[in-house]
């Protein structure tokens, strides 16, 4: 049996596939007698209310079922936000001391249509591992199939608080670059990345290319005050490279901390990695979006600040520049995906 890692695997720094912001959702369990499966794909850390107690028993905050008295185990099916590679897997058993799982394996499918439990090809993925309670237990993945739904077996029984499943988006690019349609081109759910920032203290980089609009000023990207010159930078790598037509940008919720302006910038590069981006070794950006005001709290469209020269050049990524500090909620760049 796999025993849990002790230190955190670099698949944490990947966007978590089961998150109910992304509309992951617990779909089926074959008991939740004591706290509902819901709780598994939220994203806020999970609490302990001492005193808080239900008709059912002690309030907790994960998936509970009750205690098992005949053999066999407990499971809860997943639905991902979206179809994706795996790298890894969080098994969260917070709060859990005296009633988490022994172990718990996860299996693994894809459904391209409708999804039926009974008749899913399930595939192991992790197989039968041991937990510990209270804590976060971390599991690297080395599968290289694409899945869309996971089934959570506990054995025999008891309570995780929350299922975080990293990895990255898989869209079916061959569909997209025949039908040769606008596409958010910077769309996580699209495979985008944010490769690299300059600061993220405040609000986490990759709030950026989320769906939806921000809830917060918490799901955005935001930097501390700037005390020295400059301006604040982050990269983003495209789903795919592609044709720039649009821009958006909002500042939702970002009032007294909103940048005073920003710039887009844009380059080509098959082979950078993060730590090229960030010393900015041989790279060639070309600007997209000058250097623009902006206000609070509002949401911008930019196309015809587009040059023509922009607008026929195929692109990988961007830089998103803000000066000269403050956050942003979303940045969405509308295009057609192309080869390179």
């Amino acid at each position: 049996m796999a025993a849990p890692l002790v230190l955190y695997g670099d698949f944490r720094d990947l966007p978590n596939l089961c998150s109910e912001k992304l509309g992951a959702r617990a779909i089926e369990t074959n008991d939740d007698f004591f706290a509902p499966k819901e709780n598994l794909t939220k994203d806020s850390t999970p609490i302990f209310i001492p005193d808080k107690y239900v008709d059912t028993g002690k309030w907790m905050d994960g998936w509970e079922s009750r205690r098992r008295r005949e053999p066999g185990h407990d499971w809860c099916i997943v639905h991902l936000g979206f179809p994706g590679v795996l790298s890894g897997f969080n098994v969260d058993t917070a709060h859990f001391l005296g009633n988490y799982p022994e172990h718990c394996s996860i299996e693994g499918c894809l459904a391209e249509e409708k999804f039926n439990s009974s008749t899913a090809k399930w595939v192991e993925i992790l197989p039968k591992s041991k937990l510990e309670g209270g804590k976060e237990n971390l599991f690297p993945v080395k599968n290289p199939n694409v899945f869309s739904h996971l089934r959570l077996n506990i054995f025999p029984d008891g309570g995780v608080a929350r299922l975080r499943v990293h990895g990255r988006a898989k869209p079916d690019w061959s569909k997209f670059l025949k039908e040769s349609k606008p596409l958010n081109l910077a769309a996580l759910e699209l495979a985008a990345e944010v490769v690299t920032c300059n600061d993220m203290f405040f609000g986490n980089k990759d709030n950026l290319i989320q769906p939806g609009q921000s809830q917060s000023m918490a799901d955005g990207w935001e930097t501390k005050r700037k005390r020295v010159p400059g301006y604040d930078w982050t990269i983003i790598k495209l789903g795919h490279p592609g044709v720039l037509s649009r821009l958006e940008i909002d500042t939702h919720h970002y009032k007294g901390n909103f940048p005073e302006s920003c710039s887009v910038e844009a380059c080509t590069q098959t082979s950078a990695t993060a730590e090229d981006f960030k010393s900015q070794k041989d790279m060639r950006w070309v600007e997209v979006l000058p250097r623009t005001k902006l206000k609070a709290h509002s949401a911008f469209v930019f196309e015809k600040e587009l040059s023509s020269a922009v607008r026929s050049t195929v692109f990988t990524h961007l830089r998103l520049n803000i000066y000269p500090d403050g956050g942003i909620a979303r940045l969405r760049a509308i295009g057609i995906a192309k080869p390179v």
